[in-house]
């Protein structure tokens, strides 16, 4: 299909708590919102970006060049059409292809023609999710989940029927799928709510996977996969009362970074090798919804939900200890449903933080400037500013 453009929407402005230029890279009276934190989604060698968009009330993929901001939308799906949106897509690492889940199939989508192919059929009673490339971009890694019957459901927006899936102990499938087309291979089933499929960036044969659900009631949370040799093990061990999880990558493909609290309600950040060996945890001093990291070095998150704490915090971390956090910008993210968690997560160079947020109503995206660390406020010294 021919692909439709738009002329950017891109602007800057100065943060008004502390100065650091914030990109807005998006401004339609509509919700657009980027790939979830553990999918990188820059690709072009970083010259664009994947995100997903609700424009014309219709979901839709679309890519915007970050120099001069121009927006293709990459899909056509039609209003009325499924609402089920692309903030679970993925890139392949090697090749300008991307992957995601859309009526039961999983697809393959050329990013520069828009041109489509089908990978995977969900069977009949079945639905995909949660998909992730490998590093080599040989196959893209996915979930399967039959469905149940436990009430009402509704996963991206409050959480509801979110216990009663746990408890209900749905039959899952992890699979890896051939990017080139062919037969799916299956490499774990369980009765147990199977999720955050995260793939290595460097190592082609690993991945991690969870045990999804409340996470003080999981057992364990973050798992291990050696996709060529079957090997399933724990990564970081829970104990009883303990939560943790949104694991995701680190850069280097060997470390898993996470964040959670103790069972006397202290909160953490943690990082760990894959192989469960070299980890270190870190009393964070203020609680957030998300993390993420380059490197153990320094840290983003968005501060937890409750007080709808409005700012993007860096921490940096010395070896032993944090520093900070310190706040980057403010973002005012209401974080009312999945699609508009903020979500914070570095470029690959680690030089600007993109974020989804809603401060004037709608979910846009939003591209941080990362200076010295030094030069940041500490939070304690802007709390209760507007």
């Amino acid at each position: 299909m021919p692909l439709t453009r738009f002329p950017s929407e891109m602007s800057v402005a100065a943060d008004r708590t502390t100065g650091v230029s914030v990109w807005q890279l998006t401004d339609h009276l509509a919700h657009s919102y980027h790939l979830y934190f553990t999918n990188d989604g820059w690709w072009d060698d970083g010259r664009r970006l994947l995100f997903g968009s609700d424009r014309g009330n219709a979901s839709n993929l679309y890519s915007i060049e970050l120099d001069g901001g121009e927006i293709t939308r990459l899909t056509d799906n039609q209003p009325g059409s499924s609402r089920q949106g692309y903030q679970g897509a993925c890139i392949n690492p090697v090749r300008d292809e991307a992957y995601f889940w859309r009526d039961r199939q999983l697809r393959a989508i050329e990013l520069r023609s828009g041109e489509q192919r089908v990978l995977l059929e969900a069977p009949a009673g079945w639905n995909g999710s949660s998909e992730n490339c490998t590093a080599d971009g040989k196959y893209v890694c996915t979930q399967l989940m039959q469905q149940v019957d436990v009430g009402p459901l509704n996963l991206g927006a409050g959480y509801i029927g979110f216990g009663a899936l746990f408890e209900a102990h749905p039959l899952c499938r992890i699979l890896r799928v051939p990017t080139a087309g062919g037969a799916a291979e299956l490499l774990v089933e369980q009765r147990n709510w199977l999720g955050h499929v995260n793939t290595s960036p460097t190592r082609a044969n690993l991945m991690t996977f969870c045990y999804e659900g409340p996470w003080t009631r999981v057992g364990q949370r973050i798992w291990g996969l050696d996709m060529d040799t079957g090997k399933v093990w724990k990564i970081r061990p829970q104990e009883p009362g303990e939560a943790c999880g949104h694991e995701y990558w680190m850069q280097d493909g060997e470390h898993v970074g996470y964040h959670g609290k103790t069972a006397a309600g202290d909160a953490f950040f943690g990082f760990v090798r894959h192989d469960d060996t070299g980890g270190r945890e870190v009393p964070f001093p203020l609680d957030s919804n998300h993390f993420h990291s380059n490197t153990p070095d320094l840290i983003v998150a968005d501060g937890p939900a409750q007080g709808l704490t409005p700012h993007v915090l860096l921490a940096g971390y010395d070896g032993e200890r944090f520093d900070g956090p310190r706040v980057l910008c403010t973002h005012r993210g209401s974080r009312h449903t999945q699609h508009l968690h903020v979500h914070p997560r570095f470029n690959h160079e680690g030089t600007k933080v993109l974020y989804t947020a809603d401060p004037n109503g709608y979910g846009q995206l939003f591209l941080a400037d990362v200076p010295a660390f030094e030069s940041l406020p500490q939070r304690s010294d802007v709390i209760g500013k507007k």
